[in-house]
């Protein structure tokens, strides 16, 4: 089983997960590991442990950078233009920024075995320098990430983003910039510069790297709940998204438990609620092959290493390893006459389930979460004949289009 180097921490809100992702971090460094915590909390308490080390983000002062250095490589379009360039002090960061600050600063701390730091941060890049901290060999990175639909819609920007980039200029954009002058003739319109093409291919770049970070094999996923009455919608919602975008999930963590067989009937009911959730959650782990790591409730906002050490046991080896390739393609062709395209969705519901093939695409909506999956080579010269949800995958049935498919 994959160890985990970098632990993605998500959950429901007020769950404490950044708690959590805290204590974790504080364990692995105490155990002897070089751990780099990732946080936007600036409250986070993060006890004095030798080899930890936080990286504080500041969306703000990335958003700046990043701003600044854009405005810098196209200094002579807006001179042309005349448009007076933005001082520092007028920016602001806007809608966005948070997860584009979370994911750049991903990319800076973690350097994947084979790469090496260019392009990973620096004034070429615009990457934030984290309050000081310098790319390294972590041996694990925690992430602090926001609430479970924020978390997984940041997680799925680079490959959103990219596809909209490969859509607004193609694979063949190299002979459309050969061909500028004469296309802006023919058209009646200016075509993109240079600087357009520059900036494109740069971005790109950038979001394949943190895209290799976010599907590695070691990057795996900690969902926080607090059993209670959303616990179950939050867990759900979780594992479909994760499911859907090819995520691995490591662990599921109920947190601030009470401690059972209390004589006030407050608490005692309190807990007992608490233990019927648990129960609920215990049985979608099982059904996935996670553990389920209970943590008690300390009575009191936790701060020192001592609290911090009771709300470490997370596992950061544990759940089933991320596959190579994800969905499966069943030829039953032979039998059935058809392929069946299996894509597991835990926890989906038909309610908010909906399919599309648009070319050579699918496009599966589920959970309220939207993916666009290129279809398989067999697929694509094949039509979609239906499909259903059955034991937690969705099965799309294809069978070979005569116009196409050869005899």
């Amino acid at each position: 089983m994959t160890e985990v180097r970098t632990l993605l921490v998500t959950g429901a809100a007020g769950a404490g997960r950044t708690t959590v992702a805290t204590a974790v971090a504080s364990a692995a460094a105490a155990a002897g590991r070089r751990t780099l915590l990732l946080t936007a909390d600036r409250l986070a308490a993060v006890a004095a442990v030798p080899g930890l080390t936080v990286g504080r983000v500041d969306p703000a002062a990335a958003f700046r950078e990043g701003a600044l250095d854009t405005q810098s490589r196209v200094g002579a379009l807006l001179t042309l233009l005349g448009a007076a360039p933005l001082d520092p002090e007028e920016l602001t960061e806007l809608p966005g920024a948070d997860p584009l600050a979370l994911l750049r600063a991903l990319r800076y701390a973690r350097v994947l075995p084979g790469e090496d730091d260019a392009g990973a941060g620096g004034p070429d890049t615009g990457e934030p320098d984290l309050d000081g901290v310098e790319p390294a060999p972590w041996d694990l990175v925690v992430v602090d990430l926001p609430a479970v639909r924020d978390a997984l819609r940041m997680l799925a920007l680079p490959e959103q983003l990219r596809r909209y980039l490969w859509r607004l200029l193609p694979a063949d954009r190299q002979a459309a910039r050969a061909l500028r002058p004469v296309l802006a003739q023919l058209a009646g319109v200016p075509m993109p510069a240079e600087w357009a093409y520059d900036a494109a291919a740069r971005a790109d770049r950038q979001l394949a790297a943190v895209q290799r970070v976010i599907e590695d094999p070691a990057t795996a996923v900690a969902v926080v709940v607090e059993p209670g009455a959303r616990a179950q919608e939050v867990l759900r919602t979780a594992r479909t998204g994760l499911a859907l975008f090819g995520h691995r999930l490591a662990a599921v963590v109920a947190n601030r438990l009470l401690p059972t067989g209390s004589a006030d009937a407050f608490l005692a009911g309190l807990s007992g609620q608490q233990q019927a959730e648990l129960k609920a959650l215990g049985e979608a782990c099982a059904a996935d092959g996670v553990p389920l790591v209970e943590l008690p409730h300390l009575g009191r906002a936790p701060g020192s290493p001592a609290d911090l050490a009771e709300l470490s046991a997370v596992p950061l080896s544990g759940g089933p390893a991320r596959p190579a390739e994800p969905w499966e393609v069943r030829d039953l062709l032979g039998s059935e006459g058809h392929f069946l395209w299996v894509l597991p969705l835990p926890g989906a519901q038909r309610d908010g389930l909906d399919l599309v093939r648009r070319g050579d695409e699918l496009v599966v909506d589920a959970g309220g979460f939207r993916r666009i999956l290129p279809l398989p080579s067999a697929l694509r010269r094949c039509t979609v004949q239906g499909a259903a949800l059955r034991d937690g995958a969705l099965h799309v049935r294809f069978t070979p289009d005569p116009a196409v498919w050869p005899h």
